[in-house]
């Protein structure tokens, strides 16, 4: 049977952090495990947006994003570009500031489930809060997305944040599984997922055996395909296949050698 059409998702890290450009940062800051980004991420997470507007072949309908801050203005940057009123409005603007968008082109929801991992293997003992309190608030998180873009009617996959000291295992279970939960939720729109890196490995290490994902920059990205079909008014999805080229992306792999039994 013939596909009705094709779902499209792409997975993304986010943009430069402070504490990568500045690494006394954290020591002074209030918030140490939630850092900024830089001037330079929002212009590189702006110019990915514009990318994807021009070069990803299908329109993005729905973001989820992580609640770290990185991940919220990434988003935000993204959006803008994504949602800009013409195709070039202003070709000179390196953020999101300089553009008029139309809110209606793209909807923002965020999703625990797309957290960092929640480990001393992302996040140091002496940044993580002593308290157990992350303090993410949402209501404030989805205050920096662009007005009017924020759909919060979109139900949670993750209700709150996975427990600390979620082992790795799991962590790289929660970013496979979140892809397919999101995509089945929303089987005729495409969308874009905004997270960690490792995520973003995660995704392409799990659709395409046999990879060993070593980098993934800053905005890399992994863009998936699966075909959807249709019946009885009903939708059923197959595989997801990857269709992101090594290095082009930002995001590198090997493939690994299967040894001769």
């Amino acid at each position: 049977m013939d596909p009705e059409f094709y779902q499209n998702v792409v997975v993304m890290r986010h943009g430069d952090r402070v504490d990568d450009a500045e690494p006394m940062w954290s020591a002074k800051a209030t918030r140490p495990w939630d850092p900024h980004l830089v001037q330079p991420g929002r212009v590189r997470a702006f110019s990915t947006g514009r990318k994807f507007r021009k070069t990803l072949g299908f329109p993005l309908h729905r973001v989820f994003v992580s609640p770290f801050l990185r991940c919220v203005q990434t988003a935000a940057e993204v959006v803008a570009a994504l949602s800009a009123v013409g195709e070039d409005e202003d070709p000179n603007a390196l953020t999101g500031d300089s553009v008029t968008i139309d809110p209606s082109k793209v909807k923002v929801s965020v999703e625990y489930g797309l957290c960092e991992m929640m480990s001393r293997e992302a996040i140091r003992l002496d940044v993580a809060p002593k308290d157990g309190n992350w303090g993410f608030d949402i209501a404030e998180r989805e205050a920096m997305l662009p007005a009017g873009t924020v759909d919060r009617n979109v139900q949670r996959i993750y209700k709150e944040l996975p427990k600390w000291e979620e082992p790795h295992s799991r962590t790289k279970a929660r970013y496979e599984q979140i892809v397919t939960d999101l995509a089945d939720k929303h089987p005729t729109e495409n969308l874009l997922l905004v997270t960690h890196g490792e995520g973003v490995g995660t995704a392409l290490s799990s659709f395409k055996k046999g990879t060993l994902v070593y980098e993934v920059m800053y905005c890399g990205y992994v863009e998936l395909r699966r075909p959807i079909f249709k019946k009885n008014q009903s939708f059923t999805a197959g595989e997801f296949e990857v269709l992101t080229n090594n290095g082009q992306t930002g995001v590198s792999y090997s493939i690994e050698q299967l040894s001769e039994q």
